[in-house]
């Protein structure tokens, strides 16, 4: 038996990307603090507005599209059951 094991079978490795993109996430949040703001909209103003709103939006797709998913699902057999009874 061949073990092609890959740096990602770890669980310390996974560990490890995971605690990085909560770091590189921190890191991007408090960017905000470096720039100036031209805002449309007062809300706009609020620090970390821009990674909530997107957190928000990404979140808000996924649980439309599970729920999407219920409506369009098929059975596994859709496209091959016969309309005939030969």
């Amino acid at each position: 038996m061949n073990d092609d094991r890959r740096w990602l079978d770890e669980p310390r490795n996974v560990d490890r990307v995971v605690r990085g993109l909560y770091v590189l996430c921190a890191l991007v949040f408090l960017a905000d603090l470096l720039y100036t703001k031209h805002p449309h909209f007062g809300i706009e103003n609020t620090f970390g507005f821009y990674a909530l709103y997107g957190f928000l939006g990404s979140v808000t797709l996924v649980l439309v599209a599970k729920e999407l998913r219920r409506v369009l699902m098929r059975p596994e057999d859709y496209y091959e059951r016969s309309g005939d009874d030969d």
